[in-house]
């Protein structure tokens, strides 16, 4: 069964020796680079294009062609190479298209050695980008996966090879397109075989024909929000879109997201009665998926990226608008007919009518977007699984220890300022990809600096717990491990939920002693399991050795820290993760600004979440700031005791 991906999802591959093949519509040129563990790629003789098609282990077409097919052989890639990145452009030339907007969206299909369809991936949300990141294949624990990627850049391909890394990107872009110009003459487009899946929310109204797009945004490298939902597979929106100008001097500010396809879809099965003129009625569960647990998974991203895009797509709309009354007053002040008879007012004044008119039509397509995705998110919440709900929902009532690991947990909530009160998940992908870090810092946040320097660390304490707890809950039981460092003893409030249950490997380590002995255990771990892995010994590990997923949970670090056990702490945060051992640390980076730029590497590799509202979190495709709301147990409730006494007992049967 193919396994239809959406944009940041990942897939194990099964085979080694692989087809990718795209179907565009319109002719397209591909591309493939390779890049080594650090995501770099060194030079140009690193890349396979038309006037190189062919590198150890991939080949591309010479030519520009609506349906391409290339070539993977990873295990003869050299070793060096940890990532292969498929690349697609539009050609430059007379008659063909400048935009991945005005073409079929490109479907892309990884296939196994008998052409069966491994894993697809339809790369919508494109509009000004004439070049695209389409899939990535990297190397995981020994492995390879392939991760849907979908990054647009509207400067065209010299600008995507740069953001690759290379220096000479614009020459090498150049003797790719003049490679391929000669074939354009010969090339006849044809659709692509597929389905295109459409999200079924309202389409946004406007007037007029829509002609070309403004300027698009390009790439701009910062972090995901993931990174927003969701770290391992980063949350990753498409790229924003300006309002398009129609012919007759209006402005179209349709979402990009939804524009009424040329021929209309069948009606979807989960809303059979919606009416004419209406987006049919939310349904949990509506998007693609194997399950009913990842096909939620994948709602929740369609649902961020309808929130990231409708909101740039306003944001953009009345930036453009403000432009606009700013050129018509410019153009009014130095038009010498404006000093007569009081017509300078008067086209001011029919400026900011005409500014007011669009902002006001900006708004009603955003307020109409917004309606739909709360109505659709009150259909969602209620029916997430444990691991994606908030600590307030009725599912924790029923609550049972699972039998298998769920695809992502939730870490909180993101928010926009446009309407605060939509909540979309914070989903990351399990198992965790790096570690976690519970800024109890005043100085990062407006809300931090309200509160006492002590309340604020109690409660980033207390946040750290509550995602220990749902880890717990989560995982099987045997499954996942947890250790406590609280050198100066100053958590043992915080603490107490898992003390008291018993579901600790240990008691809570104190002391500089305590810090040495569970650094160093935790250290011989993932040097035992990375001997093994490397020499393909994984069955011949010591005895008694524990293979569940570790956690360690430090608090108020780096104090009890000495210069050995911030060593040690910094190989668990850089090196633990791809063995299993994970980190949650509760600390101030200020405390440890004695240390200067040594520590660095650590909070660069750690996912920074606070355990009061923040909008530290960017998104590098429209440039929001999302608001992370941290998870709240409801006051009073009894919910961590309950489930870790599930867990707890979960163990002891586990033991016999």
């Amino acid at each position: 069964m193919t396994a239809e991906l959406v944009r940041g999802q990942n897939h194990a591959l099964p085979h080694t020796r692989v087809g990718i093949r795209v179907s565009a519509g319109k002719p397209v040129v591909a591309a493939a680079t390779l890049a080594d563990e650090d995501g770099r790629v060194p030079s140009t003789e690193w890349v396979a294009h038309p006037g190189r098609p062919a590198l150890s282990g991939i080949e591309v077409s010479r030519r520009a062609t609506a349906d391409q097919r290339l070539t993977v052989d990873l295990d003869a890639v050299p070793p060096a190479v940890h990532r292969l990145t498929v690349l697609l452009a539009l050609p430059m030339g007379p008659g063909s298209p400048v935009r991945f907007g005005s073409v079929a969206a490109p479907y892309v299909a990884v296939t196994g050695p008998d052409g069966e369809e491994i894993a697809s991936y339809t790369i919508t949300g494109l509009d000004s980008e004439s070049a695209v990141v389409a899939l990535e294949l990297y190397r995981r624990q020994g492995a390879w996966k392939v991760r849907a990627v979908g990054q647009g850049y509207a400067g065209g391909l010299t600008a995507l090879l740069t953001d690759q890394g290379l220096d000479r990107a614009g020459e090498l872009a150049a003797v790719i397109q003049e490679t391929v110009a000669p074939g354009m003459a010969r090339t006849v487009g044809t659709p692509p075989p597929r389905t295109t899946e459409v999200r079924h929310n309202a389409a946004a109204a406007a007037n007029g024909t829509a002609g070309d797009p403004g300027p698009g945004h390009g790439h701009s490298a910062s972090p995901g929000p993931g990174s927003g939902p969701g770290a391992a597979a980063d949350p990753q929106p498409p790229a924003s879109t300006p309002p398009a100008q129609t012919h007759d001097g209006s402005i179209d500010y349709t979402h990009p997201r939804r524009q009424q396809p040329a021929a209309p879809p069948s009606p979807p099965p989960a809303a059979p009665h919606a009416e004419p003129g209406r987006p049919p009625t939310p349904v949990a569960g509506d998007a693609t998926g194997w399950s009913l647990e990842e096909r939620l998974y994948n709602q929740v991203w369609g649902m961020f990226e309808d929130l990231a895009r409708t909101t740039a797509a306003y944001r953009s709309a009345v930036d453009f608008a403000e432009s606009r009354l700013d050129q018509e007053l410019d153009r009014a002040l130095s038009d010498p007919r404006s000093r007569i008879a009081g017509a300078g007012d008067t086209a001011r004044e029919a400026a900011r009518a005409k500014h007011d008119e669009l902002t006001e039509r900006a708004r009603e397509v955003l307020d109409r977007d917004l309606a739909q995705l709360i109505a659709e998110s009150e259909v969602v919440e209620p029916a997430l699984p444990p691991a994606f709900a908030r600590w307030d929902s009725p599912v924790w009532h029923g609550y049972r220890v699972p039998m298998e690991i769920p695809m992502a947990l939730r870490l909180g909530d993101l928010h926009l300022p446009e309407r605060p009160e939509l909540r979309i998940p914070m989903l990351i992908r399990l198992p965790l990809e790096r570690g976690l870090w519970v800024d109890s810092g005043r100085g990062a946040s407006e809300a931090a600096l309200l509160m006492d320097e002590a309340q604020l660390r109690r409660r980033a304490m207390d946040t750290a717990v509550g995602h220990a707890v749902r880890l717990l809950a989560v995982y099987p039981a045997g499954e996942f491990t947890v250790h406590v460092i609280d050198p100066a003893g100053s958590a043992a409030a915080s603490l107490a939920p898992l003390v008291a249950s018993g579901v600790l490997d240990g008691p809570p380590a104190a002391g500089a002693q305590g810090v040495s002995t569970v650094l160093a255990k935790l250290t011989q771990r993932v040097d035992l399991v990375q001997m093994a892995v490397r020499g393909g010994a994984a069955d011949a590990l010591p005895p008694g050795l524990d293979t569940a997923e570790q956690l360690l949970i430090v608090n108020d670090f780096p104090h009890g820290f000495g210069d050995r056990a911030v060593t040690q702490l910094r190989y668990l945060a850089d090196e633990g993760p791809a063995v299993g051992v994970h980190l949650l640390m509760v600390a101030d980076r200020e405390d440890a600004s004695a240390y200067g730029p040594v520590l660095d590497p650590l909070w660069r590799s750690l996912l920074r979440i606070t355990p009061v509202p923040d909008d530290h979190l960017a998104d590098p495709w429209v440039q929001h700031s999302w608001t992370y709301e941290p998870p709240e147990v409801p006051a009073g409730s009894d919910v961590l005791r309950l489930v870790l006494a599930q867990v707890a007992e979960a163990r002891r049967t586990w033991r016999r």
